[in-house]
């Protein structure tokens, strides 16, 4: 494997003739990962909600006349017509994709439930990402050296999934449905990796985490002690944004990256660094627990994948 530990964004591979989409894209991580692709001569579709702050974003990421190919489009995560339109679009357009960066995330709200009735982190944040994913296999599977990268959390590991209450109906917590959402994403990633290989996919299933990395993510939508803790009282040891994006870079972009593997910084308790391989917590590899998962997503968002569950 490169030797993580002097690997920076100016090590990412020339990208051009390549094609991006990074969900969330318009700030933070997204923006820090759009920034470094389209310097390397990647074309990248923002997927963003607000289409005027991915303009702004592009606007930002183009300052100087770089040239950079950039696109925004429209993606509202948390409602599937939204994933539906986007991914219709793209097809209808003659998009084909080599690398899907399933990057956007909303952490720790008061109790919201989408316009479907869904817990909306575990809608914005798996739901929505794992129907993503589906709509786009296909043209993924046709691309160069295709990847799909979800960006999970170090909170994974302290997360679980609530099968009996997955709306948090009678015990929300906006932290814990957070930590649902950041297991689902790896649950979801590493058993992707299972299916695509079952299927002999050339589509490789990567995840990512950015350790400690000073975004919007805390101070967006979390409120109270959350808040204070994450967006103030902690906020001077986090990393910057285009040092927390470089693990999902890694994930899309190193020649040695192998599916089903989770990257994150190599500091101290994973809270910043360079990107390099690090461990999965145990039920996030659970068979059970994957299959649970993958057939409720199926349910919930109607979006059914064309490949063999895994033994």
């Amino acid at each position: 494997m490169t030797s993580q530990k002097s690997w920076t964004a100016d090590r990412i591979p020339d990208q051009e003739g390549r094609v991006f989409v990074v969900t969330g894209a318009n700030s933070g991580l997204g923006l820090a990962t759009t920034r470094a692709l389209a310097r390397k001569g990647a074309q990248v579709i923002l997927a963003v909600r607000d289409e005027d702050k991915g303009r702004r974003a592009v606007a930002q990421a183009t300052a100087g006349g770089s040239g950079a190919r950039l696109e925004v489009r429209r993606l509202d995560l948390s409602d599937p017509d939204s994933v539906r339109a986007f991914a219709d679009r793209l097809r209808a357009d003659g998009v084909r994709p080599d690398v899907l960066v399933n990057n956007a995330g909303l952490m720790a709200p008061p109790r919201t439930l989408t316009a479907q009735g869904q817990e909306v982190q575990f809608a914005a944040n798996h739901l929505g990402h794992f129907a993503l994913t589906g709509l786009l296999l296909d043209l993924l599977a046709r691309g160069d050296d295709p990847r799909v990268v979800t960006v999970t959390s170090a909170n994974h590991r302290m997360g679980r999934i609530f099968f009996d209450d997955p709306t948090g109906e009678r015990t929300y917590s906006p932290m814990a449905y957070y930590n649902q959402s950041k297991l689902a994403n790896a649950v979801f990633g590493r058993e992707l990796h299972r299916r695509l290989n079952a299927a002999g996919s050339p589509v490789r299933s990567v995840l990512a985490h950015p350790g400690y990395t000073a975004t919007r993510l805390q101070t967006a939508a979390p409120v109270g002690m959350v808040k204070f803790l994450f967006g103030r009282l902690l906020l001077p040891l986090a990393q910057t944004p285009d040092q927390g994006a470089l693990p999902q870079l890694y994930a899309a972009t190193a020649e040695d990256v192998r599916g089903g593997e989770l990257y994150g910084p190599d500091g101290m308790a994973e809270l910043r660094g360079a990107p390099e391989r690090v461990e999965l917590a145990p039920r996030a590899a659970d068979p059970a627990t994957a299959a649970r998962l993958w057939e409720l997503s199926e349910e919930l968002t109607g979006v059914r994948y064309e490949l063999p569950a895994a033994v």
